[in-house]
């Protein structure tokens, strides 16, 4: 047996996951090009088949343009709740794997297994009990990437897609990424990656040309971070916990143009409804929240503070209606969002008063004990079985699973 490597990261990565699991469920979508959009109303691609992709046809496509590159494509309505299912029992599985595991996204985990080879073989049988624990799991295939850190392993698993499997060992790495744009690393977008290229780093071999003080002095850690990342040498730990939100909101796309006050209104009060269940399903508050709508020009709106910290639907609606006096002017707009910014957790709220003495104590008291009953109520029997009046009118679009969802912690929702 070879010797262990020093350090060993697998990326999972699914392929095509939302599309997978529709052609894994439905035999008769498979080999065929399917594009999943929110809802049969939906008009934009939240994922497709490799079939599509063969076609053009991307993510964040509208279906229209889809159907021009693509004429059969077949429109699936997205199942949120059956793909959440199949992320937690991938992940589940995983961890029989390895405990060191991180949960990147619905479809995506890093696994360390440093400590596992000794156990468990050399990197390539690793990483195929990887691909096996997924299929098992889930019946799915998947791509899988293996290298000594978590920005190598995560490209590798690009290379080969879909159902592939690269191994990259860590004295490799360097060489391997050395004619890659920094472009194609997971964190260097556009913004840095035209920093780097007025200063000639163009791929990553490229990078051991610029002193590492440069990036540093502009990004700090993350300069230092991203210097390393293209010599395959990137130290960021696997993150086993997921760390509590920096914020927490959701979002509706409406119809293009919408100037109607009271539709505006509907879909305003919905984001709000589901800001305030989801922060009282894991015991948050915020105190700051963004309430915005999104014209052709950008977004209208800004941040609202509340005077104590809230997870109250009712106190985010009169935040919107004083947003909506203040800065809509009767524009078109084809977006809403509510963010709860720098959540906390409630029971670490500190009081003013003793909680018999507070200012409206037994208003607070009756508001919290009919939260309560709503939401227990709404967990058994849907999301809206009692909800305002108002959003009997709201969008039929469903839940959209959000990208970072992950199966425990605060992200756990669609």
């Amino acid at each position: 047996m070879s010797e262990p490597w020093e350090r060993a990261i697998v990326l999972v990565d699914m392929n095509a996951f939302f599309a997978s699991i529709e052609q894994l469920d439905h035999p008769e979508l498979r080999g065929r090009p399917v594009g999943i959009t929110n809802g049969q109303t939906g008009t934009c691609i939240i994922t497709s088949s490799y079939e599509a992709r063969a076609h053009g046809v991307r993510t964040g496509m509208r279906l229209k343009e889809a159907r021009q590159l693509c004429p059969d494509i077949l429109q699936i309505p997205a199942r949120p709740e059956r793909y959440a299912r199949v992320s937690t029992d991938i992940m589940t599985a995983l961890e029989s794997v390895t405990p060191d595991l991180e949960v990147f996204s619905v479809d995506e985990a890093f696994l360390d297994v440093t400590h596992c080879q000794r156990l468990l073989g050399p990197p390539e049988v690793i990483a195929r009990r990887v691909k096996d624990t997924v299929r098992e799991a889930s019946g799915l295939p998947c791509s899988v990437g293996m290298s000594g850190d978590k920005t190598t392993a995560k490209w590798a698993a690009k290379q080969h897609k879909p159902d592939g499997l690269t191994v990259i060992p860590p004295w490799e790495a360097a060489a391997r990424l050395a004619p890659v744009p920094v472009t194609e690393l997971c964190g260097i977008a556009g913004g840095i990656g035209g920093y780097l290229e007025q200063r000639g780093v163009y791929t990553c071999g490229d990078m051991a040309q610029l002193p590492v003080s440069e990036l540093a002095r502009r990004f700090g850690n993350l300069g230092r971070r991203i210097w390393l990342m293209a010599q395959g040498r990137d130290p960021t730990p696997v993150e086993t916990r997921i760390a509590p939100p920096r914020s927490l909101g959701h979002g509706k796309v409406m119809p293009p143009g919408t100037r109607e006050r009271a539709v505006i209104l509907t879909y305003l009060e919905h984001m709000a409804f589901k800001v305030g269940t989801r922060l009282r399903r894991h015991d948050l508050l915020a105190l700051r929240f963004f309430i915005g709508l999104r014209a052709d020009y950008g977004w209208i709106g800004g941040t609202y503070r509340t005077a104590v910290a809230t997870d109250d639907s009712r106190q985010l609606n009169a935040l919107c209606r004083r947003m909506l006096n203040e800065h809509w002017s009767g524009e078109g707009v084809s977006q809403v969002q509510i963010t709860a910014l720098e959540p906390c957790p409630a029971a670490g709220q500190l009081e003013l008063f003793d909680a018999g003495q507070a200012p409206g104590a037994a208003d607070q008291a009756r508001v919290r004990a009919a939260h309560g009953v709503m939401d227990a109520i709404n967990r058994r029997y849907g999301e809206f079985t009692l909800a305002p009046a108002r959003l009997l009118s709201r969008s039929d679009m469903p839940n959209v699973i959000a990208p970072a969802w992950k199966p425990g912690g605060h992200r756990q929702t669609v």
